[in-house]
């Protein structure tokens, strides 16, 4: 069913032709009068250019795209869009930006949408705009094309990483407080003394010793073999006499790749002969960072498949299979057709929920094929599949392959063996093998190298296979529940300074060893002390939040800065609401469960706690604060 309420013509931002306008960008970072997340707020109205077309027409056009929006309901155009918004906002991606809101405010409506990066949120809000306007035109819109531009905008964000979005969205799904140290460029997950920080898989637990030393692949190979696990024959060298000369020694076929390095950059396995060790060579050498010696590793070639092996906190969670990118003929395509035909599947949208990336072009796959005497213009016999390069390297476009519940038992202990000897939350082992339902014991089996700081996707997103939540495993290791990451929080409309100083004095006479730090408008208190105050009210909340001896956190949120800032985390275990306004009254929302509720509106008390209420009225000459003292001692 659609009603169409129009309002008044209005016209801020739009060009002379818009029929819509939209203006008064606000972006809160957390929750907000309109949103309990961080949000993309605007307004939206109608102009006079020219007559709206009927709410079905834009229906119509837009359920072509997004089909699941053709049998809801809609108020009106602003409704309309809204709903739009929020979903084109996703980015085809998956992403987990599901909440929106619409208000009626005058002649045009308050449009709130989820964000996680207010820049793509904000290009999401134009091009939906553009599309409305397009289709009041009859005209078409880029969209596949848009949609890219967007897509890789969030990429290029902090939050666009694959495994740096993998672990957000994990922390939003478990209730874990998640945000950007922008300063520091490193995400923060739960509160105060309860928060670990890091890059993607690397914590601040973590040995940062060990973390280099998993990075010096020779040293590393020396340190296992030592230990008994298996390694490859090898050597290091510094040029190509001598990796020619180790070749000889240890025989073909070899592998060959950089001491330093990531991502498969610059290794090539699989090397017959002094021809090949020549280009494989200078592959190797390219990929070696400028700061850094010459010194590549010349090792024997181990017949079988490329693995991944996973362990958190010391223990297998997952293996993967990682097959090289391949395309298989259709009779009449050039193996560069096919690539760009296999491009263009949605498996590969290059995003970071994708299962692969895109297949990518370069002079190793072009060496690789003319070794098996084909060209990127060569046309493949239908059925035929062709592998496009010796390494399996997922980000070049190869292919992942869910091997978890094929290990034998020898190869888990293997696996745990060797995490257990390095203080790393996350280690990735990479081994080849035939297959991992043989014990590595009964040979062809060796450890090509451990990572530090290994992906979460290709376990997590499989392009074949079941797939295996490492982000619950990983942030299961410091937090067993929501609870586990948070630090008890008190938040108030209203607090001078004195009854805050009074409050903390409270707590600390009960908790004489704890940290408590507290915000109101007029300060900012590490217990007594009184810190400088940052301009910007909510980053003060985040510096005391990031505090790693934090215990408790006191917070005044008043209409004003709720207003202009929102809040910047989600939940308290008590509010305490000293005859709030309607806006204020958004704080008891943001209240976790089985916390205390303190409402004060004139001298009517209400207690809401623990699912019980209890409603009296101040004594004479009695103190608020007497009142919220007394319950601050059931959440702490």
């Amino acid at each position: 069913m659609i009603q169409d309420n129009t309002t008044e013509a209005i016209r801020v931002n739009a060009r002379k032709t818009d029929v819509f306008d939209i203006f008064n960008f606000h972006n809160y970072a957390g929750p907000n009068p309109y949103l309990e997340t961080g949000a993309l707020v605007f307004d939206f109205a109608l102009t006079d250019a020219q007559e709206v077309l009927a709410l079905e027409d834009y229906v119509k056009a837009i359920s072509e795209r997004y089909p699941e929006l053709r049998d809801e309901e809609y108020s009106s155009h602003a409704h309309l869009f809204a709903r739009t918004a929020s979903e084109v906002a996703k980015l085809d991606m998956d992403l987990h930006v599901n909440g929106w809101s619409i208000r009626e405010d005058g002649n045009h409506h308050k449009i709130a949408i989820q964000s996680l990066y207010a820049r793509t949120t904000r290009g999401v809000i134009y091009f939906v705009w553009d599309w409305f306007e397009a289709i009041t035109r009859d005209s078409d819109v880029a969209f596949e094309e848009q949609l890219t531009t967007l897509q890789n905008r969030f990429r290029s964000s902090v939050y666009g990483g694959p495994t740096v979005y993998a672990l957000l969205r994990t922390a939003y799904k478990k209730g874990i407080p998640a945000f950007y140290l922008w300063e520091e460029g490193l995400m923060q997950y739960g509160f105060g003394k309860k928060h670990v920080r890091g890059v993607a898989t690397t914590f601040d637990g973590d040995s940062h010793l060990d973390s280099d030393f998993t990075t010096r692949k020779d040293d590393c190979k020396a340190f296992l073999k030592t230990l008994g696990f298996p390694v490859p024959q090898g050597d290091i060298i510094v040029s190509e006499r001598e990796a020619l000369s180790v070749a000889r020694e240890i025989g073909y076929p070899i592998a060959i790749k950089p001491v330093v390095g990531h991502k498969g950059i610059g290794v090539t396995a699989d090397v017959q002969g002094p021809k090949e060790l020549e280009a494989a060579y200078e592959r190797a050498l390219k990929a070696i960072p400028e700061d850094q010696p010459t010194r590549i590793i010349v090792e024997k070639s181990i017949k079988g498949s490329d693995f991944r092996l996973l362990c958190v906190n010391g223990r297998f969670v997952a293996a993967i299979e990682r097959r090289p990118a391949s395309v298989i003929g259709d009779g009449y395509s050039t193996i560069d057709e096919l690539i760009q035909k296999e491009n263009q599947k949605p498996v590969r949208r290059d995003t970071p929920t994708s299962p692969m990336s895109k297949i990518q072009c370069d002079e190793a796959m072009e060496i690789y094929l003319e070794e098996q005497e084909l060209s990127l213009a060569t046309v493949i016999e239908k059925g035929k599949r062709v592998f496009l390069r010796k390494v399996a390297n997922l980000s070049a476009g190869g292919v992942s392959i869910d091997a978890t519940l094929t290990m034998h038992p020898d190869n888990i202990i293997l696996a745990q063996d060797i995490a257990q000897h390095f203080r790393l939350t996350c280690l990735g082992i990479d081994v080849i093998s035939e297959n991992l339902g043989k014990s590595w014991k009964e040979g062809n089996f060796a450890i090509l190298e451990i990572n530090a700081a290994p992906g979460v996707m290709m376990h997590l997103n499989p392009a074949v296979g079941d797939s295996v939540d490492v982000p619950s495993h990983i942030l299961e290791t410091f937090f067993s529940s929501r609870d586990d990451a948070r630090i008890p929080i008190i938040t108030f409309n209203k607090v001078s300074i004195h009854d805050l100083q009074e409050t903390i004095d409270h707590i600390l006479s009960q908790h004489p060893d704890w940290t408590i730090g507290a915000v109101c408008q007029d300060a900012v208190f590490v217990n007594r002390s009184r810190k400088v105050s940052n301009p910007d009210y909510n980053t003060n909340v985040q510096s005391l939040l990031r505090n790693p001896k934090l215990d408790l956190l006191i917070v005044e949120y008043s209409e004003e800065i709720l207003e202009r800032d929102g809040m910047f985390y989600y939940g308290s275990n008590m509010v305490v609401l000293d005859n709030p306004t309607e806006t204020e009254m958004m704080l008891s929302r943001d209240i976790l469960d089985g916390s205390t509720l303190v409402l004060k509106k004139g001298d009517s008390i209400m207690l809401h706690r623990k699912g019980l209420i209890e409603e009296y009225s101040l004594g004479e000459d009695e103190p608020f604060t007497r009142v919220y003292l007394k319950e601050i001692g059931t959440i702490v």
